[in-house]
């Protein structure tokens, strides 16, 4: 173990609610880079699903699945002042542990704002109020009511998360490729000012999964690379993306929400039956679901650039998802099944043959170079190699739980934080030796192309990175 640097000596104990793939993958990162002996991690989780790895490890392992009636009952007596809270669960309310650790002077970390059981689906209440963009004024208010206090970092996984530290990387190459001075950005205002002056019009996180298993989806069967649950809640949505200042019209179905900071619509439909266009390198162009993520709002907020109270420059940011061939035919099935989850579910990994990739990355467009991605092509043999328990989709996620873990060590009085405002360099320095190749390329593409090829088509030919363009 002595091959890998330790990156904090922490001192308190470490409950890590939830213990999917995700958990499980991020488990052994820990235990390499932090110094923190398994006696002082207790798993708090709603199934037994992955308590061999637990106790190969020797960390104790509780199942007892969090309520709003029991989560204060079960977590107090393990949480204290110095600890840290480890959310990766699904279905327990991210705002109600922020809070829960604030009271007892812990740390926090999750990798989406999660709501109790229905807060993403419950058809009584009205898909503004089930939308990421609401959750995230929830949680910001709770910021603000809270004043400072212990680190909670939130939404920071692959993405939200690490992407944040892309989007940063990727307009600081943008401008050394373009003659541009980027001086060296700080603040919010500093890197919005920068967008702007590169004249960044959209941001993709433009993701294509090319794993694959050897034994097929069955019928009536949910496959994904990652949690499903995750994935389905997340797809049930509304379909949600930051809304760019160049944007000439709203799509026939979206709308505006009635509250909040305004850097964000929404579609009246689900995101895992929307569609948009994006590219990256190795699979070049494609169909990506248009899945609700934080990062979607949180970049478009952060990099809104303002002279007095009015935003003058916003990019448009959204999520264009192509996960692994099996997991878009388990969208199809839930689809036609009216967004009812199928009987059956399955998580791979072992099953995964050798020589697919997640390529994971942000595309910034409409500059002088037209388009732009950075980001990760990490292959599944790779991620093997590297840490085990982990695919390649799982690593990508769990490194950036690892770095945000030890950022907020580092800084353990920043109250809550999102991505956008942590240290990019630090938490791209931890992951980068688990990310496999993280390359930069620029593309000619635009949603234009090969358009209008059988059928006459819409299109805004005055500005091709209008959304019009890009949704399907």
């Amino acid at each position: 173990m002595s091959q890998y640097p330790v990156h904090f000596n922490f001192p308190g104990r470490l409950v890590m609610v939830g213990f999917g793939s995700i958990g499980q993958g991020v488990l052994p990162l820990i235990l390499r880079h932090i110094a923190l002996p398994p006696e002082r991690i207790t798993i708090v989780t709603a199934e037994d699903l992955g308590q061999q790895e637990a106790a190969e490890y020797g960390v104790k392992f509780i199942i007892n699945p969090l309520t709003q009636e029991n989560y204060r009952q079960v977590l107090e007596p393990l949480v204290g002042k110095g600890d840290f809270l480890l959310n990766l669960s699904v279905d327990v309310s991210s705002i109600a542990l922020v809070k829960l650790a604030h009271e007892k002077g812990a740390l926090y970390l999750d990798t989406c704002i999660e709501p109790w059981p229905g807060g993403y689906t419950d058809p009584n209440v009205p898909p503004s109020l089930r939308s990421n963009y609401a959750l995230r004024e929830q949680m910001l208010a709770v910021r603000d009511a809270q004043k400072g206090g212990p680190t909670a970092v939130i939404t920071h996984g692959a993405n939200p998360g690490l992407v944040s530290h892309f989007v940063k990387q990727a307009l600081l190459n943008i401008a050394a490729d373009t003659s541009v001075d980027a001086g060296n950005p700080k603040t919010r205002e500093e890197w919005a000012a920068l967008a702007a002056k590169l004249a960044v019009k959209v941001i993709h996180i433009a993701e294509r999964d090319t794993q694959v298993a050897n034994t097929p989806k069955k019928v009536n069967e949910f496959v994904n690379t990652w949690s499903v649950d995750g994935f389905v809640s997340e797809g049930c949505q509304p379909a949600e993306l930051g809304w760019g200042t160049h944007e000439k019209e709203l799509p026939p179905q979206g709308r505006r929400h009635e509250f909040g900071r305004q850097s964000a619509i929404y579609l009246m439909q689900p995101g895992a039956g929307t569609n948009v266009r994006t590219w990256t390198p190795k699979a070049g162009h494609f169909h990506g679901f248009l899945i609700t993520h934080g990062e979607s709002i949180s970049i478009s907020d952060y990099l809104s650039h303002r002279e007095g109270d009015k935003v003058v420059y916003r990019p448009t940011v959204h999520y264009a998802y192509h996960p692994c061939d099996d997991a878009v035919m388990s969208v199809h099935e839930f689809a036609g099944r009216n967004w009812r989850l199928q009987d059956h579910k399955r998580i791979l990994n072992q099953e995964i043959l050798s020589g697919g990739i997640d390529e994971l990355g942000v595309l910034l467009a409409g500059h002088k170079k037209n388009a732009y991605w950075y980001g990760s092509q990490l292959s599944i043999d790779e991620a093997r190699k590297l840490v085990p328990h982990n695919t390649a989709t799982s690593l990508q996620v769990c490194v950036a739980v690892l770095s945000g873990m030890i950022w907020a060590m580092e800084n353990p009085n920043r109250g809550v934080v999102e991505p956008d405002e942590m240290d990019f360099r630090r938490n791209l320095e931890i992951c980068m030796p688990y990310l496999g190749p993280v390359v930069g390329a620029y593309s000619d593409w635009t949603p234009l192309f090969d358009r209008n090829r059988l059928f006459e088509e819409n299109l805004d030919k005055s500005d091709p990175w209008q959304f019009k363009n890009v949704i399907v």
